[in-house]
């Protein structure tokens, strides 16, 4: 009964932070660094110095994760269908998600501390 409880104690904790999006038609999504009300997703740990994403392809399409600040691009990471990335994310970036297709391309997202 102990083990059940903490499974499903567990399960509940990993689906609230994380989050699937979607896109399609070739489109670009802010996933965080556009302010109140332009984010796609929250960073619970954006006011820390840095913090980390894990974004998760689980669709059949690849697409391209893009990190930059206000003034450049800082950097670019090709994801395919299966693969997952640890990113460590520093005060004040941007993320975003771009679709290289006109297919739907679904990305799962999770942000850490550590």
């Amino acid at each position: 009964m102990k083990k059940l409880l903490l499974a499903s104690a567990l399960f509940i904790f990993a689906c609230s932070y994380g989050q699937t999006f979607e896109i399609t038609d070739g489109q670009s999504m802010c996933m965080i660094g556009k302010g109140q009300g332009q984010d796609a997703t929250i960073n619970p740990y954006a006011e820390k110095e840095y913090s980390f994403v894990v974004i998760e392809n689980i669709g059949s399409e690849d697409f391209i994760i893009r990190i930059q600040n206000i003034e450049k691009l800082q950097r670019t990471l090709l994801s395919k269908p299966g693969e997952r990335f640890k990113i460590k994310l520093l005060k004040g970036s941007e993320l975003y998600l771009d679709s290289t297709t006109i297919n739907t391309c679904v990305a799962q997202i999770l942000y850490t501390e550590e």
